[in-house]
C-alpha cells in the first residue's frame, strides 16, 4: 500500500478561476482564460470543463480530456526563483487546483481518484502556448517550461463534483499501465522517441484518440 500512502499525500491549497481577458496577439485582439486567481467557495468540475471557469480557446483547453488542469506547488519555488519579479499568487500557471505533493513521475496516466466529491482520471500533461508567454512576459517560458519537465496534469472528469482547498487526491483505482505523466512529456518533446514508452503511450486509453494516433506514425 506504499503508492496509496504517497498519493494521500497529495492535498490541494487552491481553487482557481478565470475570467476572460482581452489580449492583443501578432495584431489580433483575443481573450484568454489564463488569468486565473484563488477563490474561497469550492469550484465544480464538470465533464468538459470547470464551472465559472473561462475557456476562450476550446480548441485547444476544456473538454472531456482537458477538463480540469492541476499543478504543482511544489513547482511554485523554482519559477518564483526564475522569475522574481512577477506578481505571483497560485493560478500563475492557468491551473485550476494547485496542488501540494503532485509528482508527474508518480502519477499515472489512467489512474483514477477521488477529489472532493468528484472522480476524476489522470489523462495527458499540459504542453505550454503564447498565453504563457503572456502572463510571463517573455519567450523563454515556453523552452524553459518544456525542460522543466514538470508540466502539471489534465484530468477527465468521470463523475462531475466539488472540490476545495483542503481536499485531498486519494488513489480510487491505479492504472496497470506504468506510463507516467513526466515519461509522456518527455516522448512529446523529444526528438528521437523511446520505442517502448511509445508504445506504452499508443496503447494507453485514458490518453486523447487524436494524440495516440499522431504517435503512431514514429512507430
Amino acid at each position: 500500500m506504499r503508492w496509496f500512502f504517497y498519493f494521500h499525500n497529495m492535498k490541494v491549497i487552491s481553487t482557481n478561476i478565470g475570467k476572460p481577458t482581452p489580449i492583443t496577439w501578432n495584431g489580433q485582439e483575443t481573450t484568454t482564460g489564463i488569468f486565473k486567481l484563488p477563490v474561497k467557495e469550492p469550484i465544480t468540475l464538470e465533464k468538459e470543463g470547470v464551472s465559472k471557469d473561462n475557456i476562450s480557446d476550446r480548441k485547444v483547453h476544456g473538454g472531456v480530456y482537458k477538463a480540469c488542469y492541476l499543478f504543482s506547488a511544489d513547482h511554485y519555488p523554482y519559477w518564483k526563483e526564475k522569475y522574481p519579479n512577477l506578481d505571483w499568487d497560485w493560478g500563475m500557471f492557468g491551473e485550476n487546483l494547485t496542488v501540494e505533493g503532485l509528482d508527474e513521475t508518480m502519477l499515472r496516466i489512467g489512474s483514477v481518484y477521488k477529489l472532493g466529491t468528484a472522480l476524476v482520471q489522470i489523462t495527458q500533461p499540459r504542453e505550454p502556448c503564447f498565453k504563457l508567454e503572456l502572463k510571463f512576459g517573455t519567450q523563454d517560458i515556453l523552452k524553459q517550461f518544456i525542460d522543466h519537465g514538470f508540466p502539471g496534469t489534465y484530468v477527465k472528469v468521470l463523475e462531475v463534483g466539488q472540490v476545495k482547498s483542503g481536499d485531498a487526491l486519494e488513489l480510487f483505482e491505479e492504472s496497470i499501465d506504468t506510463l507516467s505523466t513526466h515519461q509522456f512529456y518527455k516522448l512529446l518533446f523529444s526528438r528521437t522517441k523511446d520505442r517502448a514508452i511509445l508504445e506504452m503511450a499508443v496503447q494507453n486509453e485514458a490518453l486523447p484518440p487524436h494524440k495516440r494516433e499522431r504517435l503512431k506514425r514514429f512507430l
